[in-house]
């Protein structure tokens, strides 16, 4: 009787011993299970962080674009209206230069003129040769200059008169040429870099007006006698 209640009582030992081992098994499956469940939910998580991240930083990339494009622009134009004003200055600073440059040439003009008179007055004074032919020779080196700096004779007589290069101080009746064809070159004009640097004083023609109705009285008087 004893070795047979010993039996039953191992045997519910053995039994409540493997409902345990069963319990802590289910209870390790259900911890395992719930650590996938975080392990999953922390994955997600952090795949929305870092999709959020990933879209602000997306944001921030198109607004710094946008940011570049915009200040690129602006140096564009400011760089455009630097050569503009660039440009100006440097045509300012071109006519200041030229309208110097042309004042000086007139004062050389004048002294040529001076000059002129009075290699002309030699020759009429009939001065020794040597004299002459020095003057001339400084006369050329005048002419020499002035054709250096560009500096150009306009052209006069026998051309029509055109005011933007003639000034007109006097006129000369005339059938031998066209009217307001120039006759007489009083001083020579210049040009410089295609400007008048100086109009020719000239002599115009004008064409002779007969009265014809005196004329024709005239001849009548004559055939009447």
């Amino acid at each position: 009787m004893i070795a047979g209640g010993g039996n039953a009582d191992h045997q519910g030992a053995r039994k409540v011993e493997n409902e345990g081992s069963q319990n802590r098994d289910e209870k390790g499956e259900e911890r395992q299970i719930e650590e996938v469940h975080a392990a999953h939910s922390e994955k997600a998580e952090n795949q929305l962080d870092m999709e959020e991240e990933l879209s602000r930083l997306r944001e921030d990339l198109t607004q710094a674009r946008e940011s570049a494009d915009n200040n690129l622009n602006k140096l564009r134009y400011m760089m455009a209206d630097f050569d503009n004003y660039r440009k100006q200055m440097e045509k300012q600073l071109y006519s200041k230069i030229e309208a110097s440059k042309a004042e000086i040439l007139l004062k050389f003009l004048n002294i040529r003129d001076d000059f002129l008179r009075a290699l002309e007055m030699v020759r009429q004074n009939k001065s020794d040769t040597v004299i002459v032919e020095g003057l001339q020779g400084i006369l050329k080196n005048f002419d020499n200059l002035l054709s250096s700096e560009g500096v150009i004779e306009i052209e006069a007589v026998g051309t029509p008169f055109d005011p933007n290069i003639h000034d007109a101080i006097s006129f000369k009746y005339s059938d031998d040429v066209p009217e307001n064809t120039v006759t007489h070159e009083i001083r020579k004009g210049y040009m410089l870099n295609n400007k008048v640097l100086r109009p020719s004083l000239v002599e115009t023609s004008k064409k002779i007006v007969k009265n014809t109705v005196n004329a024709t009285e005239k001849l009548e008087k004559e055939s009447d006698i």
